[in-house]
């Protein structure tokens, strides 16, 4: 049940994302850029024809093809339930909702770019969208999975099934 109840929250994500990214080409590509607190965060419409932080510029085919294949990898772990711990599920769901809202960005706008808006000026960071967070949030959550759960995770599966067996 948990993860159709976060399959949904992806839908959600994806849904928001994409209104995120219509807003900034409707509103403000024909401004460029909003600073909301100038020199460090500024809203700026920018087209990406890359990957992250701009790598991989104008490989669509293979961005897309990469990440269709990814994504349905993670959709087949998310709804075969092989992913028994809730932060895994989290975790995945969002790098979903992330990678589906870039792909949607590649597959559907005219010459393969994904729509970044964050501008985070202080520390001259590639400006980015909300599915970048999404995947970034994901993986993050991941790694502290990973580095600091996952072992007390096991042990105690473990613990259960070896009482199970006992009684």
């Amino acid at each position: 049940m948990l993860n159709y109840i976060w399959l949904g929250i992806a839908v959600l994500l994806v849904g928001l994302d994409q209104l995120i990214k219509f807003w900034a080409e409707s509103s403000l590509a024909s401004v460029g850029t909003i600073p909301l607190i100038q020199d460090v965060f500024h809203l700026t419409y920018v087209q990406n024809f890359g990957a992250a932080f701009s790598t991989m510029q104008n490989q669509r085919v293979f961005l897309v093809g990469l990440t269709s294949v990814l994504l349905v990898v993670i959709l087949v772990l998310l709804i075969s339930k092989k992913l028994r711990s809730p932060w895994m599920v989290a975790s995945w769901s969002l790098i979903l909702s992330g990678g589906a809202g870039n792909l949607i960005d590649r597959i559907f706008r005219s010459g393969g770019y994904v729509v970044d808006m964050f501008d985070f000026r202080l520390i001259n960071f590639p400006v980015f969208n909300f599915a970048d967070i999404c995947v970034c949030c994901g993986t993050g959550l991941l790694l502290l999975y990973v580095l600091f759960f996952e072992r007390r995770e096991h042990e105690r599966f473990e613990i259960r099934q070896e009482v199970k067996r006992h009684e």
